[in-house]
């Protein structure tokens, strides 16, 4: 009894001995000093060990990417002052590139090459050559380049359609001029909207460390194979805080395609203009909170002619899941006009099929104006009670945007009339700069204005 008592007054004191000295030493209010060392910090990334039974040995896919993933130079012409006409080179930017042919195509941002006059492409196994600029497309970020080589390493495309969220990826690169730089991580969403230059866009998000100098580089799968190209992150410093963002390897294909084909993209629509069902207000009585609801159909598009109607929310293209509108624009982005894309509508509680036949996406943007324009069916110039013009597709700067000026006819720009997108283009080119430009419109009521911009 005695021993039990000497025993429980030792536990007792040792308790009290340990919180008096947690209070003394630890229970303290927590103080973050950071010192200014002049070096860049950087935010430390938790990993988190393996599930059982993952496949961690990420070394094949990674060897395989190194080889393939260039460095790339932009060398601008640049002038010595504003007070001489003579002009000195200097490196505008660098970025990364993606070897997607044994004969020299490679595969990056237009971002990365932008006003570049001389384009210098380094392999990992350091020889150089100068690069040819094949194509670009500004609208998705993608460029095309050709060097003249042969027997390169490059990467297989993969089907981006296939990824996973949770699906282990690798990031291939050269940040901050760190070549041949590889990063791990998991497919964080797909179809993820930016609203990047107010375009719904469609990227696949991911954790694997991504950084200035990364753009244009390779997003892999374990197998190798290329899933997306490197575009963004989202920070408040400039540097990697968790979020990047890739294209999706499916519209990179179709753009790289249509660039060598072609000449230029050779996008496909729907004809539809919608909203996400999720974000419609209570008076819509819509009961699905997935999907896209049709708020009107394009006269004499794809869409129309299959049977789609305002009021139909989209839910499925071609088995593949809609949820949100960027799911909508990340799979028609990965299509051609004449394209036929099985379409799976919700009218009136009930669902419905309609094969649609894609229709090309022919736009011009007077950008003196903010306003981007296309052809302008019969049926819509029947109903303006006008005989030609083109139709505004959307404003591109925040003021033409509130203006809401979608549907509105321009019949004339400086006095001349214009038919077609290709009589818009043509005026333009023939003005000069900064010179005002009037612009006559038919508004959906019928009202006929003139507006002049200084």
């Amino acid at each position: 009894m005695k021993r039990f008592a000497s025993f429980l007054m030792i536990s007792v004191l040792s308790g009290v001995l340990t919180l008096a000295g947690y209070l003394l030493f630890i229970d303290k209010d927590n103080v973050l000093v950071e010192a200014n060392t002049g070096i860049p910090a950087y935010t430390p990334v938790k990993m988190n060990s393996l599930p059982t039974g993952t496949n961690a040995d990420f070394t094949e896919a990674a060897n395989e990417s190194v080889n393939a993933v260039v460095h790339v130079k932009n060398v601008a012409t640049v002038r010595r002052s504003p007070f001489s006409s003579s002009t000195t080179q200097a490196l505008q930017g660098t970025g990364s590139g993606v070897i997607i042919s044994p004969d020299g195509y490679i595969v990056t941002n237009n971002h990365v090459i932008q006003n570049a006059t001389q384009l210098q492409v380094t392999l990992n196994n350091n020889q150089n050559y100068m690069a040819e600029v094949i194509g670009t497309d500004p609208k998705s970020d993608i460029a095309l380049l050709k060097i003249d080589a042969e027997d390169l390493h490059y990467l297989p495309f993969g089907n981006s359609d296939n990824a996973q969220i949770g699906e282990w990826v690798l990031a291939v690169g050269n940040p901050f001029n760190l070549t041949s730089t590889v990063t791990a991580g998991i497919i964080s969403a797909k179809s993820r909207d930016l609203g990047m230059d107010s375009n719904i866009s469609s990227f696949i998000q991911t954790d694997a460390a991504v950084n200035p100098g990364n753009s244009g580089g390779a997003l892999v799968n374990i197998n190798g194979e290329l899933i997306g190209i490197n575009t963004a992150i989202t920070s408040q410093t400039g540097t990697y805080v968790g979020y990047a963002f890739a294209v999706p390897s499916n519209n990179a294909r179709k753009i790289v395609e249509d660039l060598i084909e072609y000449g230029d993209v050779q996008q496909g629509i729907l004809g539809i203009r919608g909203v996400q069902a999720a974000n419609l207000p209570g008076e819509y009585n819509i009961e699905i909170s997935e999907g896209v609801y049709v708020d009107q159909v394009e006269a004499g598009s794809g869409a129309a002619k299959a049977g789609i109607k305002s009021g139909d929310v989209i839910t499925r293209l071609d088995n593949v899941k809609i949820s949100k509108f960027s799911d909508l624009i990340g799979y028609i982005g990965a299509k051609r006009p004449d394209d036929v894309v099985t379409v799976q509508v919700i009218r009136d509680g009930d669902p419905k099929e309609f094969d649609v036949t894609l229709t090309k996406y022919e736009v011009y943007q007077i950008k003196a104006i903010g306003l981007e324009v296309t052809n302008a069916s019969t049926d819509e110039l029947k109903q303006r009670k006008v005989t030609n013009g083109v139709k505004i597709t959307r404003g591109l700067t925040p003021q033409m945007q509130n203006e809401q000026l979608y549907g509105t006819i321009i019949t004339a720009i400086d006095n001349i009339e214009v038919r077609d997108i290709k009589d818009v283009e043509k005026i333009m080119a023939q003005r000069s700069p900064g010179q005002p430009i009037s612009v006559t419109f038919v508004t959906p009521d019928g009202e006929k204005q003139k507006y002049v911009w200084r």
